[in-house]
C-alpha cells in the first residue's frame, strides 16, 4: 500500500500558518479590533487566568497581512500542504467540524448534475448530512447498510448493494457512503468508486473516523487514493487538532474542476466570517503531525493490538471486529478502533461506559446496549492494564435490569415525503402512542452515535418509539431532536 507521504514533495514538518500566528502573537501590538478581549490580561482577568495569556495573544481576527490575507499567505500555504498530505487537488480548513463538511457536501451535490436526479446515500449517514439534505432540498435514495441488530451497529455498504442501487437509479447524480464506521469497519471504497465512475457520478466518502488513514502501512488506505472524489475528514477525532476543526478534500479526479468550483462557492455559505485562528493553527499542526508521525501511529496500533489481545483472553469479553469478516460490506478494519462486547459482565454497554467514567476516570468513545468502543489516538502508549482492571471491577454475578431490557436496533420506517418537504410542512406535536404510524417532521437520532433512527418524511413505528425511549433511560443516552428528555412527544406532519 502506498502511503500518503509517498507522493509528498514539500517539507511536511513545516507549519506555515501556525508559525506565522506565533510570530504575530509575539509582536508588541496595540489591538483596537476584535476579539473583544484585545489580548489584554487586565480586561478579561478570568479568561486570562483560566486559559493563560498566550491563548489570548494567539486568538486574532481574520484577514491580517502576513497571516491569512494576500496572495500566497501562510494560511493558503498550510491548506496546500494539507492537500498534498492527503493526495487532494484542493483542501478546505473548517472551523465547524465534519458536520460543516457534511452540510457542504449536501449543498454541493444539489448543484451537481441534473436537478431532477437523485443522490444515492448510505442510510446510516450522520445527522449532520441529513441537516444538509433538509437545507438543500436534496432528494436522496437510501442504500441500507449491513446492520448488526444485536450489537446495535450499522456497518457499511457492499459493492453488490451499491450496484443494485445504481441499477434502480440509473440517472443518479452522485453517491455518498461512510468509511470507516463509528466502530472501525472499512468499506470497499475502491470497488464502489469504480462503479460510480463507470456511471459518470462522483463518490463522496464520509471518512470522519479515518483521518489517519494512509499515514502508516498498517492502517487502511486513504479513500482518495482508492478513487473517492470528495473526502470528509474530522481532523480533531484521530488527527489531534482541536475539537470542532476539520478538513474537506477533493481528489484530482474526473470531477475535480466542477466539484472544486461548487464546493468553494458553498464553503462561503457555511463557514464563519470570523474563523478561529486557534482552530486553524491546530489543523496546520495536526497535518504536520500525521504526515511525519508514522512512529506515533505505530505506538497507537501497538496499544490497540495489546488491548485486543487482553480482551480476547478475558473469559467474559470479546472483540467485535473479530467477526467483521462475516459481513459482505466490510473490506478492512481500523486498528485504532477497539470495539468490545461487554455483555458478559452482566451490565449493558451504557452502564459500563458510564461507570468507567464516574467510578474509574476511564473514558470510552461510545456505547450500545452490548458494547463499548475505545478510540486510541496516535501518540503515547495506552495504559491497557488500568483499562482492563476497571472492566474487571464492573463484573456482576447476574445480569442487571438494563442488560436484560435489551432492544435491537430498529429498522427505519417507510419514507413518505422528502426530508425537506416533511421538515417544512405544517406539523403538530402528539404523544408517543399517537405518533405511531404518523410521518415525522423531525430528525431523531439516538446518541451516541448520532445516526438518525427517524428522518423527516419517514413513518414512526412502534419499534422505533420503544428503542428511542429505551435509549433515554440508559446512562449517558439521549435522543438528538427529541422534544422531551424521555422522547414521549413527537412532532409529526399535520
Amino acid at each position: 500500500m502506498a502511503l500518503n507521504n509517498g507522493f509528498m514533495r514539500r517539507d511536511q514538518t513545516r507549519t506555515p500558518y501556525a508559525d506565522a500566528l506565533d510570530r504575530y502573537a509575539a509582536r508588541d501590538t496595540l489591538r483596537l479590533n476584535v476579539p473583544g478581549h484585545n489580548a489584554r490580561a487586565d480586561s478579561m482577568e478570568r479568561l486570562n487566568a483560566y486559559f493563560g495569556h498566550r491563548i489570548l495573544e494567539l486568538d486574532v481576527t481574520p484577514l491580517l497581512p502576513g497571516l491569512d490575507a494576500g496572495e500566497g499567505n501562510p494560511l493558503a500555504e498550510a491548506r496546500e500542504l494539507a492537500a498534498e498530505a492527503w493526495g487532494a487537488a484542493r483542501t478546505w480548513f473548517l472551523t465547524n467540524g465534519a458536520s460543516q463538511a457534511n452540510r457542504i457536501v449536501a449543498l454541493a451535490l444539489t448543484q451537481f448534475g441534473d436537478p431532477t436526479q437523485h443522490v444515492l446515500a448510505q442510510r446510516s449517514a450522520h445527522s449532520s448530512f441529513i441537516d444538509g439534505i433538509i437545507l438543500s432540498g436534496l432528494s436522496p435514495r437510501w442504500i441500507l447498510p449491513t446492520v448488526d441488530v444485536h450489537h446495535g451497529i450499522n456497518h457499511g455498504v457492499s459493492p453488490e448493494r451499491f450496484a443494485e442501487a445504481l441499477k434502480a437509479n440509473p440517472t443518479a447524480r452522485g453517491a455518498y457512503i461512510i468509511s470507516p464506521s463509528y466502530f472501525g469497519a472499512v468499506a470497499d471504497v475502491r470497488g464502489i468508486a469504480e462503479m460510480a465512475h463507470a456511471h459518470g457520478i462522483p463518490l463522496v466518502v464520509d471518512g470522519a473516523w479515518g483521518t489517519h488513514f494512509g499515514f502508516h502501512p498498517d492502517v487502511p488506505e486513504n479513500p482518495l487514493a482508492q478513487g473517492a472524489d470528495v473526502l470528509v475528514s474530522s481532523t480533531h477525532k484521530l488527527g489531534g487538532s482541536l475539537t470542532q476543526s476539520a478538513m474537506l478534500h477533493v481528489a484530482d479526479g474526473p470531477f475535480a474542476d466542477e466539484l472544486i468550483g461548487i464546493i468553494n462557492r458553498t464553503f462561503t455559505l457555511t463557514q464563519s466570517t470570523s474563523n478561529s485562528s486557534l482552530l486553524l493553527a491546530s489543523l496546520d499542526i495536526a497535518r504536520s503531525f500525521l504526515a511525519t508521525g508514522a512512529d506515533s501511529i505505530a505506538r497507537a496500533i501497538q496499544s490497540g493490538d495489546e488491548l485486543r489481545a487482553r480482551v480476547r483472553a478475558h473469559p467474559k469479553l470479546s472483540v467485535l471486529s473479530d467477526g467483521f469478516e462475516a459481513s459482505p460490506d466490510i473490506a478492512g478494519h481500523d486498528p485504532l478502533h477497539v470495539s468490545i462486547d461487554v455483555s458478559g459482565l452482566g451490565r449493558s454497554g451504557h452502564e459500563v461506559r458510564n461507570l468507567l467514567m464516574t467510578e474509574h476516570n476511564v473514558e470510552t468513545e461510545i456505547a450500545t446496549d452490548n458494547c463499548v468502543v475505545a478510540i486510541i489516538g496516535p501518540g503515547h502508549p495506552v495504559d491497557v492494564s488500568r483499562f482492563m482492571a476497571a472492566l474487571d471491577k464492573l463484573t456482576l454475578q447476574s445480569p442487571s435490569a438494563a442488560a436484560r431490557d435489551h432492544l435491537d436496533l430498529p429498522a427505519p420506517g417507510e419514507a413518505v415525503l422528502t426530508p425537506r418537504d416533511a421538515y417544512f410542512s405544517r406539523s403538530v406535536v402528539v404523544d408517543a402512542a399517537e405518533a405511531i404510524g404518523r410521518v415525522s417532521a423531525d430528525t431523531l437520532a439516538a446518541y451516541p452515535p448520532g445516526i438518525p433512527n427517524v428522518m423527516p418524511g419517514e413513518r414512526i413505528t412502534e419499534e422505533i418509539v420503544r428503542f428511542l425511549q429505551h435509549t433515554t433511560t440508559q446512562p449517558g443516552g439521549y435522543v438528538r431532536g427529541a422534544l422531551t428528555p424521555g422522547a414521549d412527544r413527537f412532532r409529526v406532519v399535520d
